[in-house]
């Protein structure tokens, strides 16, 4: 253990002790009342009364969050450099777990996406007496993910579970005690105790995305746990650490449970999170720029570009101003600005205030949803559903739903190729890129993925194929024959 590792132990330690100190003084305090009053205790009783109730307290706890939290297997395909082979490109079958908790009834389940990201199956393990099956592996399927906040809701058949409730996590303080449960290093249904050590913690200042940090022991395996507080409600969900030995050094991160609940229920309600802008970049205000750009506060962010023809850009927003309140709320960082943001929805209009030449100026934003976003249709697709092996791709039907995600285009319907698979079928030739929009095969009319799969099947597999495909705004045949 190096002495980072050691001072961090003994600064852990020193925490528990304050808290046991603390304890024994609200048991001190209470004998010297009720002995006031005239009650009689013997020697240690109320100090030892008191840790007692606490640990009472811990267990009803565990008790209580115990039955909610899940444990994920994935098996997945990978790509590695295998050195064995002149650094060739091999595909590996992998298998990982992680963590989950139950937030309804009827067997969703929420989780980090890198928990489940490239599952060819997801199966998932309840704590036992939960329900008949629960020593058993559940299948699951997935509902949607969301990769930029690392998010993921998938689903297991079976009603009447026990599921955990949101907090409200812009009611957490520092020093709050919580607790993280989970599997870590595989080790089935662990909890950890600790506090939170910083509510919003940002770990680029001109990054939008914010963490709960907390020294509760977190390990592998407790990815996409809870972090709850002491009530048993969910605070955070667990994801990830910054450590130098591996392992848990105290310095652990949980996404907070508001930015949780709104995409679990994006992702419920139409398997795809919803990321609007308004068409501007920031980045924080340091003291070199303050003093470079001689500007006339410290306080907001600064706009560094203003997207053309984008929202900002038609309200009158320009680079240079600096945003200083959302809705009427100040704002004096990265973090504060996307943290209102989220407070609306595409088609709302955000109120936005800015500096520009020492004169406040205010601004109605249209908000729209984020155009060309490159995961947008990944999240959509469930591999078992949308898996078109023999071209190598993940397609989705162009219904009016995808379609209202897309460009204008050209002809009506077809199959969008919303991803590459790390294993293709046998073919080469020309290549299909994520975009293309699918609209025939060998002339042969495309409609959704369905009639793709049978258009497929139908052939040999030495018949050469030639595939229409929108690209662009144009129309194009895509050559691929078998190998």
């Amino acid at each position: 253990m190096d002495k980072y590792e050691s001072f961090m132990s003994l600064i852990k330690r020193f925490c528990i002790l304050l808290l046991v100190l603390g304890c024994m003084q609200l048991g001190l305090k209470a004998s010297a009342e009720q002995g006031r009053a005239g009650a009689s205790h013997p020697a240690n009783g109320p100090a030892t009364n008191s840790l007692e109730q606490l640990s009472s307290s811990l267990q009803a706890i565990a008790r209580q969050v115990e039955p909610s939290v899940v444990r994920i297997f994935n098996s997945a395909y990978a790509i590695e450099n295998d050195g064995d082979r002149n650094g060739g490109a091999v595909v590996s079958q992998q298998r990982s777990s992680g963590s989950g908790i139950l937030v309804s009834a009827d067997g969703y389940i929420v989780t980090n996406a890198h928990v489940v990201q490239g599952a060819r199956r997801l199966r998932v393990k309840l704590n036992k007496g939960v329900s008949k099956l629960g020593s058993h592996l559940l299948d699951a399927r997935l509902i949607g993910m969301d990769r930029q906040t690392d998010l993921a809701v998938i689903k297991i058949e079976l009603t009447g579970l026990p599921f955990l409730a949101f907090a409200d996590s812009s009611d957490l303080n520092q020093g709050q005690i919580v607790l993280a449960f989970g599997s870590p290093l595989g080790l089935e249904n662990s909890v950890s105790m600790g506090v939170v050590s910083a509510v919003d913690r940002q770990l680029n200042a001109d990054s939008p995305l914010v963490f709960v940090q907390t020294d509760a022991a977190i390990n592998p395996g407790n990815s996409g746990g809870p972090l709850v507080d002491t009530a048993g409600r969910v605070v955070g969900v667990n994801t990830f650490i910054l450590t130098k030995s591996g392992g848990s050094e105290g310095v652990g991160f949980a996404i907070p449970s508001n930015l949780v609940s709104s995409i679990c229920r994006q992702i419920r309600a139409e398997h795809h999170v919803h990321h609007h802008q308004v068409g501007i970049s920031v980045r924080a205000i340091t003291p070199a720029l303050v003093q470079a750009l001689n500007l006339s506060t410290e306080d907001g962010v600064l706009i560094e570009d203003v997207t053309p023809q984008s929202p900002a850009d038609a309200a009158g927003l320009k680079v240079g101003d600096i945003v200083i309140a959302v809705h009427g709320k100040p704002i004096s960082n990265v973090r504060q600005l996307a943290l209102h943001m989220y407070s609306y929805a595409v088609g709302d209009k955000a109120a936005i205030d800015v500096l520009r030449a020492a004169k406040r100026l205010s601004f109605a934003v249209p908000v729209v949803e984020r155009a060309n976003d490159p995961q947008r249709f990944e999240d959509l697709v469930a591999e078992e559903d949308n898996s078109l092996a023999k071209l190598g791709i993940l397609g989705l039907t162009v219904d009016e739903k995808i379609s209202a995600m897309l460009p204008p285009l050209r002809v009506n319907g077809g199959v969008l190729v919303a991803a590459k698979m790390a294993m293709g079928g046998s073919q080469f030739g020309e290549d299909l890129a994520a975009g293309d929009v699918i609209h025939a095969v060998n002339g042969k009319e495309i409609k959704d993925v369905t009639s793709l799969k049978a258009s497929l099947e139908s052939l040999s597999t030495d018949s050469p194929l030639v595939i229409q495909v929108e690209r662009l705004g144009a129309l194009q045949f895509v050559v691929v024959e078998s190998d």
